[in-house]
């Protein structure tokens, strides 16, 4: 008989990651990034102009390794790329517990 574990909503803490929280904040940030990298067509040597870095880090970002940039760094490259990102401060629903943090893309 198979036993099946209901993970929770966060990967990375599943996987027992200590720093599963930072982990998902980057790994959406990245993913809104490369979306709309994506849908611009550029070539990464083009991509690397626009964001301001070398063609390495492009490659590291297409490819989500992202220990190599920060969160303030991914929402950087969001503004680079004509998007507005807006970070909201309110109380946790549930007083017993901690807060958490999310990211949410708009559709355009």
């Amino acid at each position: 008989m198979t036993t099946i574990t209901r993970g929770t909503s966060n990967v990375f803490a599943d996987l027992g990651y200590q720093d599963a929280s930072e982990r998902q904040v980057k790994t959406r940030l990245a993913l809104a990034v490369n979306e709309l990298l994506k849908a611009r067509k550029l070539k990464q040597r083009e991509i690397g102009m626009v964001l301001g870095v070398p063609q390495p880090k492009v490659s590291a970002l297409k490819n989500y390794r992202l220990d190599q940039f920060s969160v303030e760094r991914l929402m950087e490259f969001l503004t680079a790329l004509n998007q507005d990102v807006e970070i909201m401060i309110r109380p946790h629903e549930d007083a017993t517990r901690t807060g958490h943090i999310s990211v949410l893309a708009v559709p355009s």
